[in-house]
């Protein structure tokens, strides 16, 4: 591994769904670097926050298309990835939120 664990956590994401799910399910949603495996993303986030993580899910997604006039370029594709907490553990960064 040639990045360290705070490059592969690109930031979390903050929406209506995620805090939902952080809520009801004990889930924290981030936005990951698009090379980064499932047990890279485990390992990250245990040690950063230090918690317990019990399952990771991963998405990724293509850039859109997007025009400036006559002249066509792509936002940069980005992977998401949903990762279940222990029964107990909270990151709290994300609680004020």
């Amino acid at each position: 591994m040639t990045r360290t664990l705070r490059e592969i956590i690109v930031r979390p994401l903050m929406t209506e769904k995620s805090m939902r799910q952080k809520e009801e399910q004990n889930t924290v949603t981030f936005q990951v670097r698009p090379d980064a495996n499932k047990v890279e993303i485990r390992t990250a986030i245990e040690t950063v926050f230090n918690v317990k993580v019990a399952s990771v899910r991963t998405a990724s997604f293509e850039g859109k298309l997007k025009r400036m006039g006559r002249h066509q370029g792509r936002r940069p594709g980005w992977k998401k990835a949903i990762v279940k907490l222990a029964p107990g553990h909270k990151i709290e960064l994300v609680e004020g939120a």
